[in-house]
Protein backbone atom coordinates (compact mmCIF):
# COMPACT_ATOMS: atom_id res chain seq x y z
CA UNK A 1 0.00 0.00 0.00
CA UNK A 2 1.22 3.81 -0.76
CA UNK A 3 0.59 7.22 0.27
CA UNK A 4 0.78 10.22 -1.11
CA UNK A 5 0.51 13.78 0.78
CA UNK A 6 -0.73 16.50 -0.84
CA UNK A 7 -1.89 19.88 0.50
CA UNK A 8 -5.73 18.87 0.45
CA UNK A 9 -5.34 15.59 1.30
CA UNK A 10 -3.73 13.63 4.54
CA UNK A 11 -2.69 9.53 4.75
CA UNK A 12 -4.93 9.17 1.23
CA UNK A 13 -4.44 5.73 0.06
CA UNK A 14 -3.70 4.57 -3.63
CA UNK A 15 -6.23 2.14 -4.04
CA UNK A 16 -7.51 -0.21 -7.01
CA UNK A 17 -10.86 -0.73 -8.25
CA UNK A 18 -11.31 -3.79 -7.95
CA UNK A 19 -13.76 -5.67 -5.50
CA UNK A 20 -13.37 -8.25 -2.81
CA UNK A 21 -11.63 -11.31 -4.29
CA UNK A 22 -12.21 -14.82 -2.88
CA UNK A 23 -9.04 -17.02 -2.84
CA UNK A 24 -6.71 -18.92 -0.17
CA UNK A 25 -2.95 -16.61 -0.43
CA UNK A 26 -2.23 -14.62 1.84
CA UNK A 27 -1.67 -11.96 3.11
CA UNK A 28 -4.71 -9.64 3.71
CA UNK A 29 -4.94 -6.46 1.54
CA UNK A 30 -7.09 -3.68 3.41
CA UNK A 31 -8.47 -1.30 0.73
CA UNK A 32 -10.54 2.26 0.98
CA UNK A 33 -14.07 2.33 0.20
CA UNK A 34 -14.17 5.89 0.14
CA UNK A 35 -10.17 7.45 -0.02
CA UNK A 36 -11.42 10.82 -1.12
CA UNK A 37 -12.79 14.25 0.56
CA UNK A 38 -10.41 14.35 3.64
CA UNK A 39 -8.97 18.16 4.14
CA UNK A 40 -5.84 18.68 6.35
CA UNK A 41 -6.00 22.27 7.07
CA UNK A 42 -2.63 24.19 7.76
CA UNK A 43 -3.83 26.63 10.43
CA UNK A 44 -2.58 24.42 12.81
CA UNK A 45 0.76 24.59 12.28
CA UNK A 46 2.68 27.51 13.97
CA UNK A 47 6.21 28.92 13.38
CA UNK A 48 7.48 27.29 16.62
CA UNK A 49 6.14 23.95 16.08
CA UNK A 50 6.95 24.40 11.85
CA UNK A 51 10.40 24.57 12.78
CA UNK A 52 10.77 20.76 13.69
CA UNK A 53 10.41 19.96 10.46
CA UNK A 54 14.10 21.03 10.24
CA UNK A 55 16.63 18.26 10.31
CA UNK A 56 18.84 18.33 13.41
CA UNK A 57 22.61 16.16 13.79
CA UNK A 58 23.40 14.07 16.51
CA UNK A 59 20.14 13.55 18.04
CA UNK A 60 20.15 10.39 20.33
CA UNK A 61 18.04 8.05 18.23
CA UNK A 62 16.76 4.73 19.75
CA UNK A 63 15.17 1.27 18.76
CA UNK A 64 11.53 1.05 20.24
CA UNK A 65 11.28 -2.88 20.32
CA UNK A 66 7.86 -4.68 21.09
CA UNK A 67 6.95 -6.46 24.43
CA UNK A 68 7.02 -9.92 22.78
CA UNK A 69 10.39 -9.54 21.82
CA UNK A 70 11.87 -9.01 24.73
CA UNK A 71 9.96 -11.30 26.75
CA UNK A 72 10.44 -14.63 24.77
CA UNK A 73 6.73 -14.81 25.51
CA UNK A 74 4.96 -17.80 22.91
CA UNK A 75 1.47 -18.40 22.48
CA UNK A 76 -0.84 -21.67 21.86
CA UNK A 77 -2.58 -19.39 19.22
CA UNK A 78 -2.93 -15.60 18.03
CA UNK A 79 -6.24 -15.67 19.45
CA UNK A 80 -4.52 -16.19 23.09
CA UNK A 81 -1.77 -13.72 22.31
CA UNK A 82 -5.17 -10.77 21.66
CA UNK A 83 -7.04 -12.40 24.63
CA UNK A 84 -3.43 -11.76 26.90
CA UNK A 85 -2.98 -8.01 25.41
CA UNK A 86 -7.15 -7.07 25.71
CA UNK A 87 -6.28 -8.49 29.48
CA UNK A 88 -3.12 -6.38 29.87
CA UNK A 89 -5.11 -3.27 28.07
CA UNK A 90 -8.10 -3.48 30.18
CA UNK A 91 -5.92 -2.84 33.09
CA UNK A 92 -4.06 -0.36 31.58
CA UNK A 93 -6.90 1.88 30.52
CA UNK A 94 -8.67 1.73 34.15
CA UNK A 95 -5.51 2.49 35.66
CA UNK A 96 -5.84 5.55 33.65
CA UNK A 97 -8.98 6.46 34.40
CA UNK A 98 -8.11 6.28 37.87
CA UNK A 99 -5.03 8.17 37.83
CA UNK A 100 -6.94 10.85 35.75
CA UNK A 101 -10.37 11.48 38.21
CA UNK A 102 -11.51 14.03 39.34
CA UNK A 103 -10.19 13.05 42.74
CA UNK A 104 -6.81 12.70 41.04
CA UNK A 105 -3.51 12.83 42.80
CA UNK A 106 -0.27 12.88 42.04
CA UNK A 107 2.10 10.04 41.48
CA UNK A 108 3.42 8.49 44.87
CA UNK A 109 6.08 8.63 44.57
CA UNK A 110 17.47 7.14 18.88
CA UNK A 111 17.40 3.55 18.98
CA UNK A 112 14.59 0.83 18.24
CA UNK A 113 11.54 0.25 20.48
CA UNK A 114 10.13 -2.37 21.43
CA UNK A 115 6.14 -3.00 22.77
CA UNK A 116 6.01 -4.04 26.30
CA UNK A 117 1.98 -4.18 27.41
CA UNK A 118 1.31 -4.07 31.06
CA UNK A 119 -0.65 -2.22 33.81
CA UNK A 120 1.83 0.06 35.11
CA UNK A 121 4.45 0.56 32.23
CA UNK A 122 4.65 1.65 28.70
CA UNK A 123 3.91 -0.97 25.90
CA UNK A 124 7.78 -0.16 24.01
CA UNK A 125 11.10 -0.81 25.05
CA UNK A 126 14.38 1.46 24.48
CA UNK A 127 17.77 -0.08 25.00
CA UNK A 128 19.53 2.59 27.07
CA UNK A 129 22.96 2.71 28.58
CA UNK A 130 22.82 3.70 32.41
CA UNK A 131 26.25 5.04 33.75
CA UNK A 132 29.65 5.40 33.38
CA UNK A 133 30.64 2.70 31.69
CA UNK A 134 27.06 2.24 30.68
CA UNK A 135 25.66 -0.96 31.52
CA UNK A 136 23.30 -1.62 28.76
CA UNK A 137 19.53 -2.12 30.62
CA UNK A 138 15.67 -2.35 28.60
CA UNK A 139 13.57 0.29 29.87
CA UNK A 140 9.57 0.60 29.40
CA UNK A 141 8.41 3.64 27.66
CA UNK A 142 5.78 5.18 29.02
CA UNK A 143 4.74 8.60 27.48
CA UNK A 144 2.06 9.16 30.58
CA UNK A 145 4.97 9.08 33.42
CA UNK A 146 7.54 11.55 34.42
CA UNK A 147 9.73 9.55 36.60
CA UNK A 148 12.93 7.55 35.19
CA UNK A 149 13.99 4.45 37.37
CA UNK A 150 16.58 1.02 37.20
CA UNK A 151 16.24 -1.39 39.46
CA UNK A 152 19.60 -1.53 41.46
CA UNK A 153 21.87 -3.45 43.46
CA UNK A 154 21.76 -3.93 46.14
CA UNK A 155 18.14 -5.43 45.83
CA UNK A 156 16.12 -6.20 48.85
CA UNK A 157 13.38 -6.89 46.32
CA UNK A 158 13.34 -6.88 42.90
CA UNK A 159 11.27 -8.55 40.07
CA UNK A 160 13.32 -10.46 37.09
CA UNK A 161 14.62 -8.85 34.12
CA UNK A 162 16.53 -9.91 31.04
CA UNK A 163 20.27 -8.03 32.31
CA UNK A 164 21.66 -8.43 35.20
CA UNK A 165 20.93 -5.37 37.86
CA UNK A 166 22.69 -2.25 37.93
CA UNK A 167 25.00 -2.14 40.40
CA UNK A 168 26.18 1.68 41.09
CA UNK A 169 28.94 1.16 42.72
CA UNK A 170 30.56 0.20 39.26
CA UNK A 171 29.40 3.86 37.93
CA UNK A 172 32.05 6.49 38.25
CA UNK A 173 29.38 9.41 37.38
CA UNK A 174 26.29 7.69 39.82
CA UNK A 175 25.87 10.36 42.61
CA UNK A 176 22.93 10.38 45.29
CA UNK A 177 20.70 13.10 45.63
CA UNK A 178 19.93 15.40 48.99
CA UNK A 179 17.14 15.21 50.47
CA UNK A 180 16.55 19.34 50.96
CA UNK A 181 17.64 19.82 47.28
CA UNK A 182 15.25 21.23 44.86
CA UNK A 183 15.12 18.20 42.69
CA UNK A 184 14.07 16.20 45.67
CA UNK A 185 11.22 18.08 45.97
CA UNK A 186 9.96 18.04 42.74
CA UNK A 187 9.57 14.68 42.71
CA UNK A 188 6.04 13.97 45.15
CA UNK A 189 6.25 10.88 47.43
CA UNK A 190 10.15 11.84 48.44
CA UNK A 191 11.43 11.58 52.47
CA UNK A 192 14.78 11.88 54.20
CA UNK A 193 16.49 8.94 54.25
CA UNK A 194 20.36 7.88 55.78
CA UNK A 195 22.89 10.02 55.50
CA UNK A 196 20.53 12.97 54.18
CA UNK A 197 19.92 11.02 51.12
CA UNK A 198 16.79 11.29 49.40
CA UNK A 199 14.43 8.48 49.53
CA UNK A 200 11.69 8.50 46.53
CA UNK A 201 8.99 5.74 46.53
CA UNK A 202 6.21 5.46 42.94
CA UNK A 203 3.14 3.50 43.00
CA UNK A 204 1.70 2.15 39.95
CA UNK A 205 -2.58 1.66 39.53
CA UNK A 206 -2.11 -2.53 39.31
CA UNK A 207 0.33 -2.53 42.64
CA UNK A 208 3.39 -2.27 40.97
CA UNK A 209 5.80 0.08 42.82
CA UNK A 210 9.34 1.39 42.91
CA UNK A 211 11.38 2.25 46.02
CA UNK A 212 14.87 3.39 46.42
CA UNK A 213 17.37 6.79 46.33
CA UNK A 214 17.07 9.25 44.07
CA UNK A 215 20.42 10.20 41.93
CA UNK A 216 22.07 11.99 39.42
CA UNK A 217 23.54 9.78 36.64
CA UNK A 218 24.60 9.52 33.09
CA UNK A 219 22.36 7.96 29.90
CA UNK A 220 23.97 6.73 26.72
CA UNK A 221 21.25 6.85 23.92
CA UNK A 222 22.54 5.31 20.89
CA UNK A 223 25.85 6.35 21.17
CA UNK A 224 24.94 10.06 22.99
CA UNK A 225 25.90 10.41 26.78
CA UNK A 226 23.97 12.51 28.65
CA UNK A 227 25.12 13.73 32.39
CA UNK A 228 23.69 14.59 35.53
CA UNK A 229 19.59 12.67 34.38
CA UNK A 230 17.98 12.67 37.76
CA UNK A 231 17.11 8.64 37.91
CA UNK A 232 15.40 6.69 40.70
CA UNK A 233 17.79 3.54 41.91
CA UNK A 234 15.26 1.29 42.89
CA UNK A 235 16.66 -1.52 45.51
CA UNK A 236 12.70 -2.62 46.22
CA UNK A 237 10.54 -3.17 43.17
CA UNK A 238 8.03 -5.25 42.47
CA UNK A 239 5.66 -5.53 39.47
CA UNK A 240 5.24 -6.93 35.83
CA UNK A 241 7.29 -5.34 33.69
CA UNK A 242 8.27 -8.15 30.87
CA UNK A 243 12.27 -8.21 31.93
CA UNK A 244 12.72 -4.62 32.05
CA UNK A 245 14.96 -2.86 34.14
CA UNK A 246 12.90 0.03 34.47
CA UNK A 247 11.16 2.44 32.93
CA UNK A 248 12.05 5.61 30.86
CA UNK A 249 9.38 8.61 31.55
CA UNK A 250 8.81 10.84 28.32
CA UNK A 251 5.69 12.66 30.28
CA UNK A 252 5.07 16.43 29.65
CA UNK A 253 6.37 16.94 33.30
CA UNK A 254 9.75 18.62 34.54
CA UNK A 255 11.49 15.19 35.75
CA UNK A 256 10.47 13.19 32.75
CA UNK A 257 13.38 12.88 30.69
CA UNK A 258 12.14 15.35 28.29
CA UNK A 259 11.53 17.84 30.41
CA UNK A 260 15.19 17.38 32.03
CA UNK A 261 17.24 17.62 28.87
CA UNK A 262 15.33 20.85 27.97
CA UNK A 263 17.25 23.21 25.69
CA UNK A 264 19.06 20.38 25.19
CA UNK A 265 16.24 18.37 23.36
CA UNK A 266 14.06 21.28 22.27
CA UNK A 267 11.62 19.99 24.12
CA UNK A 268 10.40 17.34 21.57
CA UNK A 269 10.85 14.14 20.68
CA UNK A 270 9.58 11.58 17.73
CA UNK A 271 8.73 8.29 17.71
CA UNK A 272 7.40 5.59 15.51
CA UNK A 273 5.55 2.13 16.47
CA UNK A 274 6.58 -0.44 13.77
CA UNK A 275 3.58 -1.93 12.66
CA UNK A 276 1.56 -4.93 13.35
CA UNK A 277 -0.89 -4.81 11.21
CA UNK A 278 -2.51 -7.16 8.43
CA UNK A 279 0.64 -7.32 5.88
CA UNK A 280 2.90 -5.32 8.00
CA UNK A 281 6.48 -6.67 8.47
CA UNK A 282 6.95 -6.77 12.42
CA UNK A 283 10.20 -4.92 13.13
CA UNK A 284 11.88 -2.07 15.13
CA UNK A 285 10.41 1.15 15.40
CA UNK A 286 12.51 4.21 16.72
CA UNK A 287 12.83 6.85 19.53
CA UNK A 288 14.18 10.21 18.36
CA UNK A 289 15.10 12.85 21.45
CA UNK A 290 14.64 16.14 19.80
CA UNK A 291 14.02 17.65 16.65
CA UNK A 292 16.11 15.56 14.69
CA UNK A 293 14.45 13.46 11.81
CA UNK A 294 11.27 15.48 12.75
CA UNK A 295 7.66 15.01 10.93
CA UNK A 296 8.25 15.56 7.13
CA UNK A 297 7.12 18.61 5.63
CA UNK A 298 3.08 18.26 5.00
CA UNK A 299 2.32 16.69 8.97
CA UNK A 300 -0.50 17.54 10.38
CA UNK A 301 0.32 19.54 13.23
CA UNK A 302 -2.22 19.40 16.43
CA UNK A 303 -2.40 21.62 19.67
CA UNK A 304 -1.83 19.81 22.78
CA UNK A 305 -4.00 20.46 25.93
CA UNK A 306 -2.88 20.69 29.46
CA UNK A 307 -4.56 19.71 31.79
CA UNK A 308 -3.70 21.16 35.27
CA UNK A 309 -5.35 18.10 37.42
CA UNK A 310 -2.36 15.66 35.49
CA UNK A 311 -0.01 17.63 34.27
CA UNK A 312 2.05 14.70 33.06
CA UNK A 313 -0.32 13.63 29.98
CA UNK A 314 -0.31 14.67 26.85
CA UNK A 315 -4.01 15.21 25.68
CA UNK A 316 -5.28 16.68 22.29
CA UNK A 317 -8.58 18.63 21.16
CA UNK A 318 -10.13 15.89 19.42
CA UNK A 319 -13.60 17.59 18.32
CA UNK A 320 -15.37 14.58 15.93
CA UNK A 321 -14.96 11.42 14.11
CA UNK A 322 -15.66 10.11 10.83
CA UNK A 323 -16.11 7.21 8.92
CA UNK A 324 -15.94 6.64 5.18
CA UNK A 325 -15.55 10.39 4.77
CA UNK A 326 -18.93 11.41 6.36
CA UNK A 327 -18.61 12.90 10.28
CA UNK A 328 -20.22 11.22 12.87
CA UNK A 329 -23.38 13.28 14.22
CA UNK A 330 -21.89 13.08 17.70
CA UNK A 331 -22.71 15.23 20.56
CA UNK A 332 -20.55 18.78 21.04
CA UNK A 333 -18.75 18.59 23.57
CA UNK A 334 -18.40 14.66 23.91
CA UNK A 335 -14.65 14.12 23.84
CA UNK A 336 -13.81 17.67 26.13
CA UNK A 337 -11.41 18.34 28.59
CA UNK A 338 -13.64 19.80 31.82
CA UNK A 339 -12.06 22.73 34.14
CA UNK A 340 -12.01 20.37 36.83
CA UNK A 341 -9.86 17.41 34.91
CA UNK A 342 -12.50 15.03 33.33
CA UNK A 343 -12.65 13.72 29.86
CA UNK A 344 -10.79 14.91 27.53
CA UNK A 345 -8.42 12.51 24.65
CA UNK A 346 -5.00 11.42 26.21
CA UNK A 347 -2.25 10.11 23.68
CA UNK A 348 -1.04 6.65 24.99
CA UNK A 349 1.81 4.62 24.07
CA UNK A 350 1.10 1.90 26.69
CA UNK A 351 -2.79 1.30 25.63
CA UNK A 352 -2.65 -0.90 22.45
CA UNK A 353 -6.54 -0.41 21.70
CA UNK A 354 -8.20 3.18 21.46
CA UNK A 355 -11.41 3.96 24.08
CA UNK A 356 -13.69 6.68 23.10
CA UNK A 357 -17.23 7.19 24.80
CA UNK A 358 -19.76 4.44 24.76
CA UNK A 359 -21.78 7.15 22.26
CA UNK A 360 -18.66 7.96 20.05
CA UNK A 361 -17.93 4.53 20.32
CA UNK A 362 -21.25 2.95 19.56
CA UNK A 363 -21.79 5.41 15.67
CA UNK A 364 -18.10 4.51 14.94
CA UNK A 365 -19.01 0.71 15.60
CA UNK A 366 -22.42 0.71 13.45
CA UNK A 367 -21.01 3.29 10.73
CA UNK A 368 -17.89 0.51 10.26
CA UNK A 369 -20.37 -1.90 10.21
CA UNK A 370 -22.38 -0.64 7.87
CA UNK A 371 -19.77 0.21 5.26
CA UNK A 372 -18.53 -3.08 5.04
CA UNK A 373 -21.76 -4.44 4.31
CA UNK A 374 -21.93 -8.26 3.65
CA UNK A 375 -18.29 -9.03 5.23
CA UNK A 376 -19.11 -12.42 7.13
CA UNK A 377 -19.07 -11.72 10.95
CA UNK A 378 -17.45 -13.41 13.43
CA UNK A 379 -17.74 -13.60 17.30
CA UNK A 380 -16.54 -11.05 19.46
CA UNK A 381 -13.44 -11.42 21.31
CA UNK A 382 -13.06 -10.16 24.88
CA UNK A 383 -14.16 -6.33 24.34
CA UNK A 384 -13.87 -6.68 20.61
CA UNK A 385 -17.54 -7.02 19.64
CA UNK A 386 -17.15 -6.13 16.24
CA UNK A 387 -15.32 -9.38 14.21
CA UNK A 388 -15.24 -10.52 10.64
CA UNK A 389 -13.95 -13.95 9.43
CA UNK A 390 -11.96 -12.91 6.54
CA UNK A 391 -9.75 -16.17 6.20
CA UNK A 392 -11.52 -16.84 2.57
CA UNK A 393 -10.28 -13.29 1.25
CA UNK A 394 -7.38 -11.53 -0.07
CA UNK A 395 -8.36 -8.30 0.02
CA UNK A 396 -11.00 -6.13 1.32
CA UNK A 397 -12.58 -2.76 1.22
CA UNK A 398 -13.14 -0.71 4.40
CA UNK A 399 -14.34 2.59 4.90
CA UNK A 400 -11.25 5.30 6.58
CA UNK A 401 -12.02 6.46 9.59
CA UNK A 402 -10.58 9.98 10.12
CA UNK A 403 -10.56 12.22 13.54
CA UNK A 404 -11.30 15.65 13.47
CA UNK A 405 -9.26 18.40 15.59
CA UNK A 406 -9.08 21.54 16.94
CA UNK A 407 -8.50 24.13 14.51
CA UNK A 408 -9.32 22.07 11.81
CA UNK A 409 -7.33 19.62 11.35
CA UNK A 410 -7.98 16.07 10.21
CA UNK A 411 -5.84 12.87 10.68
CA UNK A 412 -7.01 10.29 8.08
CA UNK A 413 -5.89 6.71 9.41
CA UNK A 414 -3.82 3.96 7.25
CA UNK A 415 -5.52 0.90 6.70
CA UNK A 416 -3.85 -1.30 8.72
CA UNK A 417 -4.22 0.84 11.96
CA UNK A 418 -8.15 -0.10 12.33
CA UNK A 419 -8.74 -3.91 12.20
CA UNK A 420 -6.26 -6.25 14.21
CA UNK A 421 -5.71 -9.76 13.70
CA UNK A 422 -6.90 -12.38 16.37
CA UNK A 423 -6.23 -15.24 14.42
CA UNK A 424 -7.67 -17.88 12.17
CA UNK A 425 -8.11 -14.98 9.65
CA UNK A 426 -10.63 -13.07 11.91
CA UNK A 427 -10.09 -9.27 12.28
CA UNK A 428 -12.06 -7.20 15.06
CA UNK A 429 -11.77 -3.40 14.97
CA UNK A 430 -9.56 -2.01 17.19
CA UNK A 431 -11.76 0.01 18.68
CA UNK A 432 -13.55 -0.01 22.39
CA UNK A 433 -15.85 1.84 24.63
CA UNK A 434 -14.72 3.75 27.47
CA UNK A 435 -15.59 2.72 30.87
CA UNK A 436 -15.28 6.57 31.83
CA UNK A 437 -15.34 9.68 30.31
CA UNK A 438 -11.83 9.60 29.23
CA UNK A 439 -10.89 9.04 25.67
CA UNK A 440 -7.54 7.34 24.76
CA UNK A 441 -5.69 7.39 21.54
CA UNK A 442 -3.75 3.67 21.76
CA UNK A 443 -0.92 2.50 19.86
CA UNK A 444 -2.40 0.47 17.31
CA UNK A 445 -4.54 3.77 15.79
CA UNK A 446 -1.02 5.31 15.79
CA UNK A 447 1.21 2.71 14.61
CA UNK A 448 3.34 3.17 11.45
CA UNK A 449 2.60 6.83 12.07
CA UNK A 450 5.85 9.42 12.91
CA UNK A 451 4.74 11.52 15.43
CA UNK A 452 6.60 14.13 16.53
CA UNK A 453 5.59 15.52 20.60
CA UNK A 454 6.55 19.20 20.63
CA UNK A 455 5.93 20.05 24.36
CA UNK A 456 8.03 23.40 24.48
CA UNK A 457 5.49 24.63 21.65
CA UNK A 458 2.28 22.79 22.75
CA UNK A 459 1.65 20.66 19.43
CA UNK A 460 1.64 17.03 18.22
CA UNK A 461 2.52 16.57 14.67
CA UNK A 462 1.41 13.46 12.62
CA UNK A 463 3.43 12.93 9.47
CA UNK A 464 3.30 10.13 6.77
CA UNK A 465 3.76 6.44 7.33
CA UNK A 466 7.33 6.29 7.46
CA UNK A 467 8.08 3.21 9.80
Amino acid sequence: MQFIAKAELLFVLIVSASMLIVSRPSPLRFHYINPHNFTASASSTSSASSSAHQRGRNNPSLSLLHRDAISGTTYPSRRHAVLGLVARDNARAEYLAKRLASTYLPEDLGSEVVSGLDEGSGEYFVRVGVGSPPTEQYLVVDSGSDVIWVQCRPCGQCYPQADPLFDPATSSSFSGVACGSAICRMLPGTGCGDAGRCDYEVSYGDGSYTKGVLALETLTFGGTAVQGVAIGCGHRNSGLFVGAAGLLGLGWGPMSLVGQLGGAAGGAFSYCLASRGPGSNAGAGSLVLGRSEAVPVGAVWVPLVRNNQAPSFYYVGLTGIGVGGERLPLQDGLFQLTEDGDGGVVMDTGTAVTRLPQEAYAALRDAFAGAVGGLPRAPAVSLLDTCYDLSGYTSVRVPTVSFYFDQGAVLTLPARNLLVEVGGGVYCLAFAPSSSGLSILGNIQQEGIQITVDSANGFVGFGPNTC
